[in-house]
């Protein structure tokens, strides 16, 4: 057992002093009175301590990609994501061929339970059943129809389906999909659905928005498009990309305000993030990143290298939420999502754990009771220079 002492602890959306947190793999107790003489000890020495950050759209970081479909990828991708303070992720596929869509949920599958550093919770499907003309960065050369006949082998780890409901058969697959898979997540995406539209498909089982604002019908004051329908039914969850790049920062006031409660922050993360400026590639597709900013050669974003403590850095900046807030939104939120007992400081929850700065500069990353990273000092002298 380990005890952690001296910290802030976030705990809903109130910052705690004063109670020490013991844990295993699971947290055993929360108190001011615990006996830690025959325990190991972690001194946060005043910082924060939140659940682990849960990150449910995420492509790549630290030079690889989930459709690279190699155990050495998603290795290298869950060691990395550990220094953003990342303890669970959905590997998010791209719209490329069957064949190698198939091949990277084969790989998620396997690796499911044997990463070393931040847990994969299973697979986030990213098209290719979307819209050509709101495909982004996506290759519509392999866009399809709505079909379950392939991913059927692939259901039990695939958590969320980001999908078009007004292409054809989008609504009778999303019709069948919920009827057949009630626990899975239908996300409205990369699609160009108009309001009445993504009512009806909100109606048929859609509970989520995929990268709201981007990718979609724009929102407009005659055409409220799929975001004017989200911020209309407040059971449907939403997740940003909060890097001030793909939403302004007025956006993502608004969208606090509009979805409080259920508002997931999102990387989009590919391959280049946690990496220096330079050429990469996203699903196939040549991508340059530089200040912050990925995009094609026509300058279509294409993903991003957002890390997740500057999402919540930003959203704390750029919004009225507060800090505890903003640690909701990463952690409680996406787990209740996924139907995870994680997310919270809470007894019998995973010991997924974050320790962070004032600046959300992470300092620890615990995954299962697990310390996992630990900043040296180099890191925290360089961390504001890193690209």
């Amino acid at each position: 057992m380990t005890a952690l002492i001296n910290a802030k602890l976030i705990i809903g959306n109130k910052v705690i002093e004063d109670q020490i947190l013991l844990f295993n793999n699971k947290i055993i107790d929360i108190d001011s009175n615990i006996n830690i003489n025959d325990v190991d000890t972690i001194d946060a020495k005043g910082a924060y301590v939140s659940p682990g950050f849960i990150d449910i759209h995420i492509h790549g970081s630290g030079g690889v990609d989930v459709m690279d479909a190699t155990p050495l990828a998603l290795e290298t991708l869950s060691k990395t994501l550990l220094q953003t303070g990342t303890t669970a992720f959905l590997a998010t596929t791209m719209t490329m061929s069957q064949e190698k869509i198939e091949a990277a949920l084969a790989n998620i599958k396997a690796s499911l339970g044997r990463l070393s550093g931040a847990q994969i919770l299973g697979a986030h499907l990213e098209g290719p059943f979307i819209n050509a003309s709101k495909n982004g960065a996506q290759d519509k050369c392999y866009i399809q129809s709505p079909q379950s006949e392939w991913i059927e082998p692939y259901l039990d780890i695939i958590r969320i389906i980001t999908l078009a409901p007004e292409v054809a058969q989008g609504m009778a697959f999303i019709e069948m999909m919920k009827r057949r898979y009630p626990e899975l997540i239908l996300s409205i995406g990369h699609s160009k659905a108009n309001y009445d539209e993504s009512i009806k498909a909100f109606d048929a089982g859609v509970s989520h928005v995929t990268h709201l604002f981007n990718a979609m019908s724009s929102y407009h004051h005659r055409r409220p498009g799929i975001v004017g329908a989200c911020f209309d039914r407040d059971e449907v969850t939403a997740d940003i990309i909060a890097d001030t790049i793909h939403v302004h920062p007025h956006h993502l006031h608004l969208s606090h305000q509009m979805k409080k409660g259920h508002l997931i922050l999102i990387t989009d993360a590919m391959r280049a993030g946690c990496m220096k400026c330079g050429r990469y590639d996203l699903g196939g597709r040549d991508v340059t990143v530089s200040e912050g900013k990925a995009a094609l050669a026509d300058g279509t974003l294409a993903g991003s290298v957002l890390r997740m403590n500057e999402a919540l850095r930003n959203m704390v900046e750029y919004t009225e939420m507060t800090l505890p807030e903003a640690i909701l939104s990463v952690t409680q939120l996406p787990a209740e999502k996924l139907r995870l007992k994680k997310g919270k400081l809470m007894l019998g929850y995973d010991a997924d754990l974050v320790i962070f700065d004032k600046d959300l500069n992470i300092i620890t990353t615990i995954v299962e009771g697990e310390v996992k990273y630990q900043r040296s000092i180099q890191q925290c002298s360089n961390y504001s220079n890193e690209s």
